[in-house]
């Protein structure tokens, strides 16, 4: 990631899974060194948009998944109150102990919130690397508050109205999507632009909390807590105005949807310019 950030002033152009107003400052540093610098995210929400356009939404959802999804979770978030259920999923890299497993689970039941989970069967390993066996505490869990997954379709997730929270790894798709759908976050970030993205959540966007390295069962509980009771009312404000930006930049007269038409037709230009060069020196 540092190199590409040090190969950056030689770009001609940059394009950015972002929208203005998520990160406007950041946005004009950029283009003092970059002025090309195209913004066409949140870019899920920007595809799905020019898909409905053409009628191929239905296609969209069928294939943007590289894992097989358990649609059932959707069946089971349908019979649960409005915003009352956690949704967590550390995404498709991120490996926990068993130890940290255990300190999520805990923290979760003992917050007493419904919640879905996301657990890869790839995701938990012993202190020695090793893939470990699906813990029998989640197995016999409270099922009556508390649904489990290998895979979920997870933008649809977010966007259900039975989800009020989402405990996530910070990576930058799960991110985007979250602010999107208007879900207020947890944060418990691994490697990479993870740490960052956490702490923009909760310290400049104002989204959601940020759980730093820490991995103990008082704090998840207490997070949850105060992601889904006592600090609701400010996440959800935030959320659903940022949310409101999110789909406004993504719209017809939008700034992303105006950056990609902007970002086509130079492409355009530059490969009708390289045709008129290949013909002239020939």
């Amino acid at each position: 990631m540092m190199n590409e950030t040090r190969q950056t002033p030689q770009a001609q152009a940059l394009i950015l899974n972002t929208f203005e107003d998520l990160e406007a400052p950041i946005l004009s540093q950029i283009r003092n060194h970059c002025p090309k610098t195209y913004t066409i995210g949140p870019l899920h929400e920007l595809l799905k948009t020019k898909l409905i356009n053409v009628k191929m939404q239905e296609s969209y959802q069928s294939s943007n998944s590289l894992r097989e999804v358990d649609r059932s979770c959707i069946t089971w978030l349908d019979t649960q109150p409005s915003q009352s259920v956690i949704y967590i999923s550390f995404g498709s890299v991120a490996v926990l102990t068993r130890e940290q497993l255990m300190e999520f689970w805990h923290g979760i039941v003992n917050s007493k919130k419904r919640f879905l989970w996301v657990i890869r069967p790839d995701s938990v390993t012993t202190k020695d690397g090793d893939a470990e066996n699906f813990p029998e505490e989640l197995e016999e869990g409270p099922k009556q508050r508390g649904y489990i997954v290998k895979w979920a379709p997870q933008e649809e997730v977010l966007e259900h109205k039975a989800v009020g929270g989402f405990l996530t790894h910070s990576g930058w798709n799960s991110t985007m999507e979250s602010i999107v759908a208007g879900v207020p976050m947890i944060c418990w970030s691994f490697f990479g632009d993870q740490q960052v993205n956490s702490r923009f959540v909760s310290e400049v966007w104002k989204l959601g909390l940020d759980m730093k390295d820490v991995c103990d069962r008082g704090v998840v509980e207490k997070m949850v807590n105060d992601l889904m009771v006592d600090r609701r009312d400010e996440f959800v404000r935030s959320t659903a105005r940022m949310a409101e930006l999110a789909r406004k930049s993504v719209s017809e007269g939008g700034a992303s949807s105006c950056n990609l038409n902007r970002l086509i037709e130079d492409i355009r230009q530059i490969s009708l310019q390289a045709n008129d060069n290949r013909q002239r020196a020939s």
